[in-house]
């Protein structure tokens, strides 16, 4: 029988989605004000699931504390309080919208977390708008 457990975080961070391909109408046209040149900033929502059997010696699917530890030292250590488009390096060439900052948290820490987990990410950009990943 499997069962899910999650760690909520957040961090804050600055962006621009802008693709440098377009013009800056088209720019303007298709992200509004989130293609503002001086950047504009949300308070993430980050939460981390996985999916996994109850260990018969411990009572736990993971354990929450190093699921804490990885989220801070592998994420937040390097998106909170950044500019996702300037100081984080898988965004130099990447758009930092919610979909991609969701995907390339989910391949951060599944590099970090047994196979034998499934590991879901759910990240709130706003109180409203929210992704998954992966959406199965």
């Amino acid at each position: 029988m499997k069962i899910a457990v999650s760690r909520k975080e957040h961090f804050n961070a600055a962006h621009r989605l802008f693709n440098t391909s377009w013009s800056n109408e088209k720019n303007d046209a298709v992200f509004g004000k989130c293609n503002n040149p001086n950047y504009h900033g949300h308070n993430y929502e980050l939460i981390v699931t996985l999916i996994g059997e109850i260990d018969p010696e411990t009572g736990y699917v993971f354990d929450m504390k190093l699921l804490s530890d990885l989220i801070k030292e592998h994420i937040l250590s390097h998106f909170d309080h950044k500019n996702l488009n300037l100081d984080v390096i898988y965004f130099k060439e990447l758009n930092p919208t919610a979909e991609n900052i969701a995907m390339v948290i989910w391949r951060i820490l599944r590099q970090q977390i047994d196979e034998k987990f499934e590991l879901k990410i759910k990240l709130y950009e706003t109180e409203r708008n929210f992704v998954e990943y992966p959406a199965h």
